[in-house]
């Protein structure tokens, strides 16, 4: 283990790779993992490798593409499975178990319908995912009454109107102003509804500050015939922007808009006699009820708005349109319509400027045209159709069997129905292909709607007509129909529906649709009741003898397995309406929905943009015959759409693999997954990577290729420490079946000379803990160990994460307190959210478990409004949360203050800041009356104390720690210990101690989040668990604590720290000792960065503080030095003593109250007269003695050895009793209630 030269490490990474690749391909897993897993001994045979130019040219050649296409460096590391790439950091192995069930569904379906091998991996790569595309509806209607035209008014007549102008350079986010329509704003809005008022008021300060917007409105207002002005206030305005509009112009009839609009009050309605006041008093000439009453003639797009509003179908009022795109329903809040106006204006400059200078808009078109021809534009927008929301039919089984077998239909599962219908259908499709067409065979069709209804009844018909007439106009589509009849099935009253399947049966498809179609119109079914016969209705080119055997047949099959398919399978109540295209259900629609022509329009729009025409190239290369083709198109549509939405996957076909990759084959004709993993062999990652790979070698067909991504000119060893993964592929059983002792990590043939360190690496949300180890897992030392170093770990929590933020504000409510707990014990755990991402954690376990605000302030003034990603239904009352597996559980939680709280703030107490003021000591100088705080304070009188440990040696410290203490304080005395590392050892014999000295404990916890800078080191970790999480890591009762480092030595009671007082300041430390003058060369904040930056003021020591947690969390110090710490931990030379630089670097913002000198005497810094002074010593390190911290213990404090020696005493009798089975005899008759040594775990 000597270490290597520098010049030897140069290469190492390249040479490992070349020893890797050197091995027979099916062993070069196993030697990367046996390399890299154990690094630091096979390091030195490593150097002796040579690396051919070929596998260094490659690489290099490689790492061209990694950095370009996936964004990776020489030296890191990254997986691909069938191109979704797989985050080692964040993703644990039950999420990435996760991927391959989702993916081995979706190749599974596809290797159903008949795609296999590469073009399976082709069809999958495609990326379909509903695209986050914005649609836009036709601004082009007489409908809109525009205020303002740029192009034409006069105001406007100083600016330039060329479109070359977008061009000219010009200060970032300066909005140009060029004559010219780019930017259209449409209000559409109900001018009797509150919020109109706030929506002109915005208009009004657009045009008045010359913003380059075309401006204009539309009034959506009752249309009856009997309603006028002098009734209706909607109606009132309407005719009165008429009026002005007529007589004047546009401009002044909004400027008469926000004259009436200015004398509404916030948040009231439009009167009409505010109209009537404006009226008179700029037209004193006129009646006005000529212009507001039943005669008048200024009815102008009254219906039109109304019709335009309603077949544009934009959603609930009211709506803004930025050029034909409805803006959000919470944009449309005045402060943010601003933005986001401006935010667009910017966004539409560059879509301009990039179209003038490709040359894409002719100089004399106009501009507004050349928006509404974008392929976003529709003529109707659906939400239905456009929700994420969406549902997709199982399409992937296939059989034999048809609907007219009622009976063997009825025993089918849902996708083998699903299969049964699609076999029986005949489509309609539209006819006049090019002459080219009929020539090719494999004219597809990417777009299948199959129309659900009953037929027999006018809503059904009209769906069905409306689509037929879409088809009129596209050749991609073709159609059929399922029957969901709504009243009971009989002969007679299913005329129509058995018309329209017979047809499809027997004709052609041209004769077929010209028949489907006619009967579709309302007056086929009017005359058939009448008692028409249906020969009357026959069209040219149609075989009626054939047509009528099947119509009169009286097999009602058909219809039966409809009605059972569309109850079953589609979940439709009897004769409810709904379209299925491409497998994806849209529906049920109301009875009195509208959904038209133009929302086939659109949804065939969007298939063909997302899926249709990506599927249907892919499929073409299949040559299968045309029906086919198409029905593949619709079932691979079906199955790849309904994956749940992920990242788009990665294309990754350059790479060269002839010299520095693993390859290995997937077994011939079965399914597999193709994996790339692209990792350098001595770095962490590959260390994980490795063995993860040989798993899943195991586990699953994969086609492998392993790339090499060396880093050369190392200068530092890259790997230090040895490493094993603990994943097996099965579980494993001993000879005589009975289960194996769970899955172990090994480390075998480790050097004896190095001091190790034993380290876990879990899942994020996991905490684990060792339970059982005779050993310090800190210092390691083999030489000194007879036989094997064994520990045994368990997994004691499962952490449910969140992130909490306030609906009103959108920041974190700093401050608030959730419980977690069940309904016979509500509060079991508790947290605080902190300001960083407004992020929370609860320790749980399996099972569910109810969040609530915790009782008092945070339940009075808060409510919870909204949450996600919990498993109970958003409207609930209590949220609910079940951990059923092992994956990390994040959930969301919005909240609300409540109506009567809004101006109350969490973190005061519901008093004034500063409540001991002149009044208050009067108060208390006559009543003599004590404070409730005060009396709270007696009753349970007792001294916090919070300490960290690691390792046996500091253990052994911090019990001599905790005997000083007890043997100084009078008072009740609570230890507060970080679990987090603790060894077994001394949380075995922690109770046996509190019961002898007559103290309580309580072991806390908390897990590093995961978004705050990570530290690697032991000894730094357990620093920043001393100072960041302060606010978070105790119960929320505990309102102070002491901090007492393990190797310090108590000589006075502790009340007197806990009752200083800290003048308001949310901690007190003391300042370093300056009185042992030969020491000045060591003391660094003299000088330089920490002289300038302390301006004067102390620089404080870690070893010993004092919190004030009320007012810590109160003033949010925990988020601000959180937040100081991860701006500057990024650097790794900056914080060098964490603990300690933090809380100095931090004092300007979170100011320190200096303890007395006296409390803190430690022999490095201060002189030896002022040690009879001292009321705690800490045994320093020395930097110019270096003396070890033992014999300093025993050298400077005499009773320290006395202290050790009782503690010894005391562990020998713990295992006398432990081995002769008398401990806790003689407690277990005293009732464990609130004795004095009551131990919690948090």
């Amino acid at each position: 283990m000597a270490p290597l030269k520098v010049w030897q490490l140069q290469d190492l990474s390249f040479q490992t790779a070349a020893r890797i690749l050197a091995s027979p391909v099916e062993l070069a897993l196993v030697v990367m993992k046996d390399l890299s897993q154990n690094f630091p001994t096979k390091a030195r045979a490593i150097t002796k490798t040579a690396v051919s130019s070929e596998l260094r040219t490659e690489v290099e050649e490689n790492q061209k593409y990694f950095k370009g296409t996936l964004g990776l460096q020489p030296g890191d590391s990254a997986l691909f499975i069938n191109g979704l790439h797989i985050d080692l950091d964040t993703q644990d192995i039950f999420s990435l178990f996760d991927v391959l069930r989702n993916e081995a569904r979706v190749m599974e379906g596809l290797h159903r319908l008949g795609i296999e091998g590469l073009s399976l991996h082709n069809v999958l790569k495609l990326n379909i995912q509903p695209s986050e595309a914005d649609y836009a509806v036709d601004i082009r209607s007489p409908a809109i009454s525009w205020v303002n035209n740029l192009e034409v008014d006069s105001r406007y007549n100083s600016w330039p109107s060329s479109l070359q102008e977008l061009l000219r350079p010009t200060f970032p986010g300066v909005i140009r102003q060029i004559r010219k329509n780019l930017h259209n704003m449409v209000f559409i809005v109900d001018p009797a509804h509150e919020t109109t008022a706030e929506l002109i008021n915005i208009a009004e300060m657009f045009l008045s500050n010359h913003i380059p917007l075309r401006i204009g409105f539309i009034f959506v207002v009752n249309d009856s015939e009997d309603v006028d002005g002098m009734q209706d206030a909607g109606v009132a305005v309407l005719r009165a922007y008429n009026y002005v509009a007529r007589e004047v112009d546009d401009y002044h009839a909004f400027q008469t808009l926000t004259q009436i609009y200015n004398k509404v009050r916030t948040g009231e309605k439009v009167e009409v006699e505010h109209v009537v006041s404006v009226l008179e008093k700029k037209y004193p000439y006129i009646k006005v009820n000529s212009i507001l009453g039943i005669d008048s003639a200024y009815d102008q797009n009254r219906k039109e708005a109304r019709g335009y509003y309603e077949q544009t179908g934009v959603g609930p009022l009211p709506v803004v349109l930025f050029n034909g795109m409805p803006f959000e329903r919470e944009q449309l809040d005045p402060d943010e319509l601003e933005t986001i106006t401006m935010h667009k204006i910017l966004e539409t400059t560059t879509f301009f400027q990039r179209a003038v200078y490709l040359g894409e808009v002719p100089p004399d078109q106009d501009v507004v045209e050349y928006i509404m021809n974008q392929p976003n534009v529709v003529p109707r927008i659906n939400s239905r159709i456009l929700t994420a929301e969406r549902d997709y039919l199982d399409l992937t089984a296939s059989n034999n069997f048809f609907v007219d077998d009622y009976a063997r239909f009825t025993i089918l599962d849902s996708p083998g129905k699903t299969a049964a219908v699609a076999n029986s259908m005949n489509y309609l499709t539209k006819k006049g292909m090019s002459s080219k067409e009929i020539y090719d065979d494999s004219f597809i069709r990417p777009v299948t709607f199959w129309i659900v209804g009953d037929f027999d009844s006018p809503s059904g018909r009209q769906l069905l007509y409306d689509a037929i007439k879409h088809q009129k106009s596209s050749n991609n589509v073709r159609i059929s129909m399922i029957n969901n009849p709504a009243k009971e099935i009989s002969y007679e009253n299913t005329q129509i529906s058995r018309a329209i399947w017979a047809a499809l049966q027997t004709q052609t498809s041209n004769a077929a649709k010209n028949f489907i179609t006619k009967m579709a119109k309302e007056g086929a079914a009017e005359a058939l009741a009448a008692g028409a016969d249906i020969a009357e209705f026959s069209v040219g080119g149609m075989d009626f003898s054939l047509f009528k055997e099947v119509f009169e047949s009286s097999k009602m099959d058909f219809i039966l397995s409809h009605a059972v398919y569309c109850r079953d399978v589609l979940k439709l109540k009897k004769g409810q309406r709904a379209v299925i295209s491409n497998g994806r259900i849209i529906g049920p629609l109301e009875d009195s929905e509208l959904f038209n022509q133009d929302d086939f329009h659109l949804l065939e729009n969007i298939i063909l943009k997302t899926s249709g025409q990506k599927i249907k190239s892919h499929i073409q290369q299949l040559r299968v015959e045309e029906d086919v083709a198409s029905d593949l198109v619709m079932k691979v549509d079906a199955l790849l759409s309904a994956q749940p939405k992920g990242d788009a996957r990665i294309e990754y076909q350059f790479f060269e693999d002839r010299h520095s990759a693993i390859k290995l084959r997937p077994k011939e004709g079965e399914t597999y997954f193709d994996v790339v993993a692209v990792v350098d062999p001595v770095t962490r990652e590959a260390q994980r990577l490795a063995p993860l790979l040989l798993v899943l070698a195991q586990l699953i067909n994969m086609n492998l290729r392993v790339f090499m991504n060396c880093q050369s000119k190392l200068s530092d060893m890259p790997l230090k420490s040895f490493y094993r993964y603990v994943l097996e592929p099965e579980i494993s059983f001993t000879s005589d079946n009975s289960f194996a002792k769970g899955p172990i990590a090994k480390f075998l043939d480790m050097p004896q000379s190095p001091l190790f360190t034993l380290n876990l690496n879990t899942p994020e949300s996991w905490m684990v803990e060792s339970v059982r180890t005779p050993y310090d897992l800190d210092n390691i030392y083999l030489e000194e160990v007879d036989s094997i170093v064994a520990a045994e770990y368990e997994l004691e929590y499962l952490l449910l994460e969140g992130h909490c933020y306030d609906i009103t504000t959108g920041q974190p409510p700093r401050g608030l307190q959730f419980t977690l707990g069940t309904s016979a014990n509500p509060v079991i755990v508790d947290t605080i959210v902190m300001a960083n991402l407004g992020y929370f954690q609860l320790k749980a376990n399996p099972g569910a478990w109810i969040l609530r605000l915790r009782k008092g302030r945070s339940e009075d003034i808060y409510r919870i409004y909204s949450h996600d990603g919990t498993d109970s239904p958003p409207d609930a009352d209590d949220v609910v949360i079940v951990l059923n597996n092992f994956k990390s559980k994040i959930i969301k939680v919005k909240v609300q203050k409540k109506a009567d709280m809004v101006n109350e703030d969490l973190l005061s107490d519901g008093t004034s800041e500063n409540e001991s003021g002149f009044w208050d000591s009067f108060k208390w100088g006559f009543t003599g009356g004590q404070k409730a705080e005060e009396m709270k304070q007696d009753k349970d009188d007792i001294i916090n104390i919070f300490s960290v440990a690691s390792g046996h040696l500091y253990e052994r410290f911090l019990r001599i720690m905790m005997l000083s203490v007890l043997k100084n304080t009078k008072t009740p005395v609570k230890f507060w210990f970080l679990k987090n590392y603790l060894s077994p050892t001394f949380k075995e014999f922690i109770p046996y101690m509190a019961n002898e000295y007559n103290f309580q404990y309580e072991l806390v916890q908390y897990k590093w989040p995961r978004w705050l800078h990570q530290q690697t080191e032991k000894q730094r970790i357990i620093w920043g668990y001393k100072i960041l999480f302060l606010d978070v890591l105790f119960p929320l009762v505990v309102d102070k604590f002491l901090f007492v480092d393990a190797d310090q030595i108590v000589r006075t009671d502790l009340k007197e720290l806990r009752d200083f007082s800290l003048d308001g300041a949310p901690y007190g430390y003391t300042p370093f000792c300056d009185s042992r003058r030969e020491m000045d060369g060591y003391r660094f904040w003299k000088s330089g960065y920490w002289a300038s930056h302390l301006a004067g003021r102390k620089y404080h020591i870690s070893a010993l503080y004092v919190v004030d947690l009320k007012k810590f969390r109160k003033i949010a110090a925990g988020d601000r030095l959180r937040g100081q710490y991860q701006g500057l931990s990024q650097d790794p030379n900056s914080l060098s003593n964490l603990d300690q630089d933090l809380p100095n670097n931090m004092i300007h913002q979170v100011p320190i109250k200096s303890l007395p000198q006296e409390w803190l005497w430690c022999e490095t810094w201060c002189d030896d007269a002022s040690k009879k002074r001292a009321k705690t010593i800490d045994l320093c390190n020395n930097p110019m003695t270096k003396e070890p911290k033992l014999e300093a213990a025993v050298r400077i404090v005499p009773e320290w050895q006395d202290y050790d020696q009782e503690i010894k005493q005391l562990q020998l009798r713990f295992q006398k009793e432990k081995e002769t089975g008398t401990l806790y005899k003689e407690k277990a008759e005293e009732p464990r209630r609130e004795g004095p040594q009551k131990h919690e775990e948090l």
